[in-house]
């Protein structure tokens, strides 16, 4: 180490000191110090503890597909009906303009939405499980802004 870096180092060390030490205000910022320490261990605990749960949760939905996917149980028209609703939510911005009928695996969408949420949303109905085909019967959505 040369000596310009020793010289600064003793004088980072001695200002340090002094701040800290001052029997004004020393205590207050070493209580300053504690705290803010005290608080970046609690903040790294929550994050550690929420990312721990979003990945257990990931786990446990991926886990459920799979068992799902593999389940060869038929499945009712209203479990299809209910399944595809959720997914509507996800997939078209307005799902109260999208009305469904499922009758023995067929799957009718009618309604209205934009033209790439028709696409997506076919798209995505047509590959559920107990889905044999779709009537897409939606006209395209006008923009209403």
């Amino acid at each position: 180490m040369n000596t310009l870096s020793r010289l600064a180092t003793a004088f980072a060390a001695g200002a340090a000191a002094m701040y800290f030490l001052d029997p004004t205000a020393g205590r207050r910022r070493r209580a300053l110090v504690r705290d803010r320490g005290v608080a970046a261990r609690h903040d790294l605990g929550d994050y550690a503890r929420a990312t721990g749960k979003r990945a257990t949760d990931h786990l446990h939905g991926v886990a459920a597909e799979a068992r799902a996917y593999m389940d060869d149980h038929p499945v009712s028209d209203q479990q299809l009906h209910d399944q595809i609703r959720t997914r509507l939510g996800r997939l078209v911005e307005n799902p109260g303009d999208v009305s469904v009928h499922v009758q023995d695996g067929h799957v009718v969408l009618m309604g209205s939405a934009s033209t790439s949420e028709i696409e997506t949303l076919a798209t995505s109905v047509a590959a559920m499980r107990g889905v044999d085909d779709v009537d897409v019967r939606l006209s395209e959505a006008t923009a209403t802004h």
